[in-house]
Order: structure tokens, then C-alpha cells, then sequence
């Protein structure tokens, strides 16, 4: 290869130019280098007669002549630098275009099928192209099919229409599905604006193979068992089966052969319908010699996962019940139908709801069960009191309210002799029907005096800190705070507000020391407070109680909120009454 300045005059685009056309390119991004520079990077030409041939260069070519065309230079007198090469077939001066190209930017689907295209032609094999740029040859044969492209599929991507994954899949549609799909797209810019379109995304993948989409790695039998189609996506590695139904039909045998399989090693097996989940939350996972039983799940995309070791939660396993023959459990056939099953559901359901209706008693203590236990439909937890610092913390677990809660909690505890929850409560909260139940029958043996106790309690826990309906509970109550609260220096600690530290003082020591103390600091003041609390130096004051400890509560700055307060503005009225 020789190194020369060639004329630009002597310069022509090689038709195996790789990016050549007849629209000119876009120079815009190197044409102001070029205009202060130069062109400083050789093109790669190649003798043809007495002038050269552009292989590889054609945008620094029409920049060079734009900048010349600009500057008034004739064309003989501007000298591009110019890589020469031997005069050899055009399917070399193709490869060494495409290489110079590639390492350049990038070429989209189209642009590579092209230049391989063209390399075919030729006389490069797929072995020789996959080889040159470090491609399989599956890569390059790929990108070959998009030779069967229609022509109105072309354009589209061309345009920006569709994207490359749609290409890839309209690569492997029959010529039929095209031309439906090019019908459609042309539709989509008629004057009947209520057409539907052309698929795109999801639903061109699903118009392709259909809305199943069973791919062949979901078979349990070998795959030369089908007789059908098997449609690939050409620019990947999945395949589907074209006859869902002849796949199922081989797929329900394997189905079959599996559950016999597993019977025939001492599990009970149920085939679960065709797209129905595994509920394994539902179920304990035990062994097999403790009653655990296997369950086929069949997915409706043909895909099988067995789940063997599971019980139904709760259920206890003996060998009568699971029906022992020969040391191995039998599957017992159910006597009723799901359906039929459903019918006594609903019915029994609705005669007991009727005849409970007479019934408060029995319905307070179930209500008091769901509210312990909770079940299907109920789930009830007691507040985690989460505090924010751990003074908090510690002030609210040493306070006289929650010592007694916690001893009313261990009376109960024994009233209904079971152990705290893993909350460290009466409340369970954690779903489980059978705890209810078992918590529902101790309650039937109990007065009604001791269930309202219980009842009581349980909904001490389960109400929730910082909420209206605690606000609410107490309009109803009006509690004595004086008996289980005062105002202690852990609150004061928090108190950061200048206006309501003052407004505080003016209310415990009276306004004239208030006043005396206004532009004092927040601590000073706090200390005036602390003092008159705790009788040190100043007249105790006994009983206070801030407004924000009232009923409803209240609080000291007109212009700043409070949350709390901001809440129970709304339901103040309807309280007033009681």
C-alpha cells in the first residue's frame, strides 16, 4: 500500500463504497475541522484508469470539495492525502470498505445485510466474512435473511417506524405475514383513523407464533416426537411449537408419566389445571414419610415444575388418614367436585351468618378471635410503638400507662392461657385461621364480663399511635392525664419552638415571668419550667397539663402547624355532645 497526495480532481466514489449512494452525505460534524485543517486522515483509494477510486473515505471527499467549492479552489489544485492500494477484486475493496466503515460507526441491520450482501456477490463465502469481522457464521447468515424482507418493511425501519427487534421478527415471517403486516402499516396512515395497525412490540412477536407461545425447551418429550412446525425467531436462539394443540397432546403424556412416576415412589400427586399456581405459602414443607405430598404445576406456556414435599398448613398426617396400604399412602379420590364443594361453602356460610344474627354473644367472641388470631379476611397487628429517640423510648416504657397495660396484658394472657406473640402481645396478628379457632372456642367457655376484658385489651394494642381514631378514643374517654402523665424533661429536651417554650412558661409560672424572660434562650426558660415542675426554687405546680396533652389537643404557636392537631380539627364536632 502506497502513501500519495492525489488531486481532488482525480478522485471518483467506488460503487463497493459500503456507505455509498446518490443522496450526498452528512458532512456537518467534520466539515469545520476540515475548513481549519485540512483533511488529515488518508483516504483509501484504488487505481481504476486515470483517476482513483474512493474505497473507503466519501465523507472527507465531499467535505474537501465543499471547503474547495467555498474557497474558490479549483479542484486540480487541492491534494488529499490518499492511501493507495493494489488493483484487486471488488469483493476486497468491498471487505476493506466495510472494515474501515465498521471501525468507524457502527452499521445498522440493513446496512450490514447490504455490505454482506455485496461481499456474497463477490465470491466471498459466509466462512470468509464471518472470519474477516469476527462474527459466527450463524451472525452473518442471519443477517443475510433479511433478504426476504419486503420491500415496504425496508422503508419502515429505514424511517424510524419500526424498531431493530421488529425487523428481526418480520425477518422470519412468511412472505404471506409480511404482506399482511406492510397491509396493516399502510392502513395506519389512510383516512380511517379507527384501524387497529400494524403489530408492534408483544403483539408482533404474539401475531407471529401465536398467543401461546410454547417454546420448544418447555417439552417434556423429545422433540423429534412432534410432527408439527416449528417456527424460529430467526435473530435468536428460542423456537416455538406451530401446533399448540399436537404439542399439548405429547406434553399431558409426559405429564402423565411424571405423576406415575412419582406414585409409583410412595407420593401422593395432584396434577394442578393447566395455569393454575402452586400456592406453597398455603402448605408446610414436610418429607415425604410425614405425609408431604408432590404437586405438578402445568404453566399455560408448557412449562412443568414439580413441588414435592408439602403438606396443607395445619394439617396433622396419620396413617389412618392418609390410608396406609403396603407401607405406602394412597391418593384418596375427592367425593365432590370443586364446584359442588363451593355450593356447600356458600350455602353453609350463609345460614350460619343468618342464625348468628341471633346471636351477639357468639358473634362478640368471634370478633374478639379475629381480632387475637385474625384469619382470611381479617388481619390485625398491634402497634410497634416506634419511637424516634430512645429517651422516647424509654420515657413512654416507664410511664404509668404502659406499666399498667403491660399488667392487664399478662392477666389476660392467663385468662386465655396462651403464651405472648412473637410481638410480644395478646394480638397475633399473623393470620392464621386455626389459632382463631382455637382462640374462639376458649372464649365460648368464658363470662361475657371476662371476653369484653380480653376484647379491651386487644383493642388497646391494636390501636394504632398518632392516628384519629385514638384522637377520637380519647374525645370519647376524656382521660385523666394527671394520673398517668406529667411533663418530664424528656419532652422539654424536644421542645424547640421559641413561641411555645414561652407560651409554656407563661402558663406554669404566669405571665409576668413569661415576659420577664422572653428574649431568654429556649434552654433558659426550659429551666424556669423544669423548676416550677419539680418545686426547685419555685412554687410547684401541680396537675399541669400542657395543651398538648388535652383533649382535644391543642398547641401554642398560631403560626406553625401540628400535625395531630391539624387531624383532629375534622372530627372535634362530632364529639362536642358527649
Amino acid at each position: 500500500m502506497e502513501l500519495r497526495n492525489i488531486a481532488l480532481c482525480n478522485l471518483r466514489i467506488a460503487n463497493v463504497n459500503v456507505r455509498h449512494g446518490r443522496k450526498a452525505p452528512d458532512i456537518s460534524d467534520i466539515l469545520p475541522s476540515v475548513r481549519a485543517r485540512g483533511v488529515l486522515q488518508p483516504l483509501l483509494v484504488r487505481p481504476q484508469g486515470d483517476a482513483f477510486e474512493i474505497v473507503a473515505g466519501r465523507r472527507r471527499y465531499f467535505a474537501a470539495s465543499k471547503v474547495a467549492e467555498e474557497q474558490g479552489l479549483p479542484t486540480e489544485d487541492v491534494l488529499l492525502p490518499c492511501a493507495v492500494t493494489d488493483p484487486g477484486s471488488d469483493a476486497d475493496a468491498l471487505e476493506a470498505s466495510l472494515i474501515e466503515n465498521v471501525a468507524r460507526a457502527p452499521m445498522d441491520e440493513l446496512q450490514e445485510y447490504e455490505a454482506f450482501a455485496k461481499l456474497l456477490k463477490q465470491g466471498k463465502s459466509v466462512a470468509d466474512i464471518a472470519q474477516t469481522f469476527g462474527q459466527t457464521e450463524r451472525y452473518i447468515i442471519q443477517r443475510l435473511a433479511l433478504a426476504n424482507l419486503n420491500g415496504a418493511i425496508k422503508e419502515a425501519y429505514r424511517s424510524g417506524d419500526i424498531e431493530p427487534e421488529e425487523l428481526q421478527l418480520l425477518a422470519s415471517a412468511t412472505r404471506s405475514q409480511q404482506k399482511d403486516w406492510v397491509a396493516a402499516f399502510e392502513a395506519e396512515n389512510g383516512p380511517d383513523g379507527d384501524v387497529d395497525g400494524a403489530p408492534r412490540g408483544h403483539q408482533l412477536k404474539q401475531w407471529l407464533f401465536g398467543s401461546e407461545q410454547i417454546a420448544t425447551t418447555a417439552a417434556l418429550f423429545p422433540l423429534e416426537a412432534y410432527k408439527g412446525e416449528i417456527v424460529t425467531d430467526l435473530f435468536g436462539d428460542a423456537s416455538y411449537f406451530a401446533d399448540s394443540a399436537g404439542f399439548w397432546t405429547l406434553q399431558n403424556a409426559a405429564i402423565a408419566g411424571l405423576r406415575d412416576d412419582r406414585v409409583a415412589k410412595g407420593w401422593k400427586v395432584t396434577v394442578l389445571d393447566k395455569g393454575t399456581r402452586f400456592p406453597s405459602w398455603q402448605y408446610d414443607e414436610v418429607p415425604l414419610e410425614d405425609g408431604g405430598e408432590a404437586f405438578i404445576e402445568v404453566r399455560n406456556n408448557g412449562e412443568v415444575e414439580v413441588h414435592e414435599g408439602y403438606r396443607p398448613y395445619g394439617e396433622t398426617y396419620s396413617a389412618a388418614k392418609a390410608g396406609e396400604t403396603d407401607g405406602a399412602p394412597q391418593a384418596a379420590r375427592p367425593e365432590l367436585t370443586k364446584a359442588a364443594e363451593n355450593y356447600l361453602a356458600l350455602h353453609r356460610h350463609a345460614l350460619v351468618r343468618a342464625e348468628l344474627l341471633a346471636h351477639p354473644d357468639i358473634a362478640l367472641r368471634l370478633a374478639v378471635a379475629h381480632m387475637i388470631g385474625s384469619s382470611q379476611l381479617w388481619s390485625v397487628k398491634p402497634d410497634p410503638q416506634r419511637a424516634d429517640k430512645e429517651t422516647t423510648r424509654q420515657s413512654v416504657a416507664t410511664s404509668p400507662a404502659q406499666s399498667a397495660l403491660n399488667s392487664e396484658r399478662d392477666a389476660v394472657l392467663e385468662l386465655l392461657q396462651v403464651a405472648k406473640s412473637y410481638y410480644g402481645t395478646v394480638t397475633r396478628g399473623n393470620g392464621d385461621g386455626f389459632t382463631a379457632v382455637s382462640l374462639f372456642a376458649r372464649l365460648l367457655a368464658l363470662p361475657d364480663e371476662a371476653v369484653l376484658r380480653i376484647m379491651t385489651l386487644v383493642m388497646a394494642e391494636t390501636l394504632a399511635a398518632g392516628s384519629i381514631l385514638n384522637e377520637a378514643a380519647g374525645l370519647a374517654i376524656k382521660p385523666d392525664v394527671t394520673r398517668w402523665w406529667k411533663l418530664d424533661d424528656v419532652f422539654l429536651d424536644l421542645l424547640k419552638d421559641r413561641t411555645a417554650i414561652n407560651a409554656l412558661l407563661s402558663e406554669i409560672a404566669g405571665k409576668a415571668v413569661a415576659d420577664a424572660n422572653v428574649s431568654e434562650p429556649g434552654k433558659v426558660q426550659k429551666k424556669i419550667i423544669h423548676d416550677c415542675l419539680n418545686g426547685e426554687g419555685r412554687e410547684r405546680a401541680e396537675g399541669f397539663v400542657p395543651r398538648y396533652m388535652t383533649f382535644p389537643i391543642g398547641h401554642y404557636d398560631p403560626n406553625k402547624t401540628l400535625e395531630i392537631a391539624r387531624v383532629s380539627e375534622n372530627i372535634n364536632a362530632l364529639f362536642t355532645s358527649i
